[in-house]
């Protein structure tokens, strides 16, 4: 396999798709210029959809894993669910299946958490960041604990919405990420 042909594949929602600023500038593509700049190769499939669920990312994951078969998939989806207030089973269920099916098709799996906002409330919320924690460590996958760490209650670095972080806040996303990929891009080279 030559270098140019692996692959690592974000399936995220909005938080990955740069909604709000140019594409060139979201995490995602400056994960992928790091990854140039650093030798590593894998070209980065950008496969997030804002707006998208945990049940709409298992729905697209089977045919991104054919397509594209990735060395590496980063899970980046349960955050609409939250905000929707979906029932966590069927969150934790739809994750636990695209680890499987990213983990059967030969991909190392990173999840990213999320945290919900205290206005969920507090049983939902902790729930909520216990559903991410519980997955990594029962399908012994590495979490990136919350994708927003430093960014999300940081005006400076988010739209003005409140919920997607800005230009400036796209590195900080990156060193979120980038702790818990490198090592599984490392046993790739």
């Amino acid at each position: 396999m030559n270098a140019s042909d692996r692959t690592v594949l974000v399936l995220g929602d909005s938080l990955s798709a740069a909604y709000g600023i140019k594409p060139a500038q979201g995490w995602v593509a400056l994960l992928q210029k790091r990854l140039q700049d650093q030798g590593y190769g894998q070209r980065v499939v950008n496969a997030s959809v804002s707006g998208e669920t945990s049940s709409g990312g298992l729905q697209r994951l089977p045919r991104a894993l054919q397509l594209h078969k990735p060395e590496v998939v980063v899970i980046e989806l349960g955050a609409n669910d939250g905000l929707r207030g979906l029932p966590l089973a069927v969150t934790r269920e739809n994750l636990t299946k695209m680890v499987t099916a990213s983990k059967r098709a030969g991909a190392d799996v990173l999840l990213v958490g999320m945290q919900m906002p205290p206005n969920y409330g507090a049983r939902y919320t902790s729930e909520f960041a216990a559903l991410f924690r519980d997955l990594a460590a029962r399908n012994r996958i590495p979490l990136v604990p919350f994708l927003l760490e430093s960014v999300a209650l940081n005006d400076a670095r988010m739209q003005a919405d409140g919920l997607h972080p800005n230009v400036s806040g796209q590195p900080i996303l990156l060193e979120n990420v980038w702790p818990h990929l490198e090592p599984l891009l490392k046993k790739k080279r």
